[in-house]
């Protein structure tokens, strides 16, 4: 009797039916590291659809080995290949971001999930796994766009990740409430902080629209004062930021390919915005110009030549200037409506707010903020037309020095 031909290696069992009816095939994946075989388990409710499974997880094994890729590729070991390329072309804030996303919600999640196996049922556990944590559906959104980015890259190296995946409906972000403050309530705070040296600071993110990091990094090398008002501006090219250590000892900084920074001390750097659209060039109307003079006179040189430093010169830390933020809301008994106090990123809504009021034209107002959107109406816009919309909110306050 002629014996039947063997089976070739790696073309997987014969589906069985098992008791409960599910139609049941294994293939061999390779090795475990401690050199035990793997065998895969495929299974559907019909024989055909077992065959079709097996057939398709046999090209999955065959393309990930022509391709020296592994085929049990898991979520946890994918991240570790992708954070450092990661690091290499996204700004360090958003890698911080996103590495913590990957570290604190997507592996502990997902990490043991295959790439191949992974389904629409996983995202929406990692989002339940967020909200169940108490944590709102921003997070959760991020988690998920983290975790897209992450797939999408192990597709590009060869990696099979099921389309469907992709298709997960993201999480809604959470409502946000952030607002602007009443045009008293900030007057009352510059006023505060103008006698506590520091009301020009409050002034340039009320009154100019410039963020806290745009602020701690201004120079006066930028500050431009001139006799004329139409000649006077500040260059708004670079902001503070603390960039994370690749290594302490050794004075090194993790940034990606083509960062620009300048240093300044401990792990505090001025470095360019996140786009070229931030980078731009504000007006300076005539009260501020006069609150800049006289902070200028009174200033104290530091080694940087940092506009408003702390104490010993060094740049002023942020969350040191969100402190100081919100003890100039406790002294002007100032919160905002919902009772909490204002972000100090809410500062700068105020200059949108007023210049939404004064009936100044959109495109000047992403002009002045370095919120652009309407790109090609942003290169007509010439600092004579931002003065004009921005004495227009100074001018009735009667704010002038």
């Amino acid at each position: 009797m002629t014996p039947k031909p063997r089976a070739a290696y790696g073309s997987g069992t014969k589906p069985a039916q098992r008791a409960d009816g599910l139609w049941v095939a294994r293939i061999e994946g390779g090795y475990t590291a401690g050199g035990k075989r793997k065998r895969i388990p495929v299974s559907a409710k019909t024989e055909a659809e077992c065959k079709r499974r097996l057939k398709e997880r046999q090209r999955e094994i065959l393309a990930g080995r022509e391709h020296g890729l592994n085929v049990r590729e898991t979520v946890k070991s994918w991240s570790l290949t992708w954070l450092p390329q990661h690091a290499k072309k996204v700004r360090p804030t958003t890698y911080t971001t996103d590495r913590g996303a990957v570290n604190k919600w997507i592996v502990p999640t997902l990490g043991h999930r295959r790439l191949s196996d992974l389904t629409p049922g996983d995202l929406r556990k990692l989002e339940a796994t967020i909200r169940g944590a108490g944590r709102s559906s921003t997070t959760a959104l991020h988690a998920h766009k983290t975790l897209l980015t992450m797939l999408k890259a192990a597709i590009v190296e060869g990696h099979h990740v099921p389309e469907r995946v992709l298709l997960t409906p993201k999480p809604g972000k959470a409502t946000n409430d952030r607002t602007a403050l009443p045009i008293d309530e900030a007057w009352r705070i510059i006023g505060l902080a103008g006698e506590g040296g520091d009301g020009s600071r409050w002034a340039a993110a009320l009154l100019q629209g410039m963020r806290q990091s745009e602020v701690l990094g201004l120079t006066w090398d930028r500050v431009h004062l001139a006799d004329t008002l139409a000649e006077c501006y500040i260059d708004v090219s670079w902001q503070l930021q603390e960039l994370p250590y690749l290594n302490r000892d050794a004075g090194t900084f993790r940034t990606p390919d083509g960062f620009q920074a300048r240093h300044l001390t401990g792990a505090q750097h001025l470095t360019r915005p996140k786009t070229a659209k931030g980078q731009r060039v504000i007006p300076i109307t005539r009260w501020m110009r006069a609150v800049l003079i006289a902070a200028r006179e009174q200033w104290t040189p530091n080694a940087h030549g940092l506009v408003w430093a702390d104490a010993n010169g060094r740049p002023i830390r942020p969350e040191d200037d969100r402190k100081r933020w919100h003890a100039l809301q406790d002294a002007a008994n100032v919160r905002h409506p919902s009772g909490r106090r204002y972000h100090v990123h809410e500062a700068r809504h105020t200059t949108a707010t007023l210049l939404l009021a004064a009936g100044v034209d959109r495109s000047v107002i992403e002009a002045i903020l370095g919120q652009v959107v309407l790109v090609e109406a942003y290169l007509h816009v010439g600092r004579g037309q931002m003065l004009e919309a921005l004495e227009k909110i100074t001018g009735p306050l009667e704010l002038e020095a």
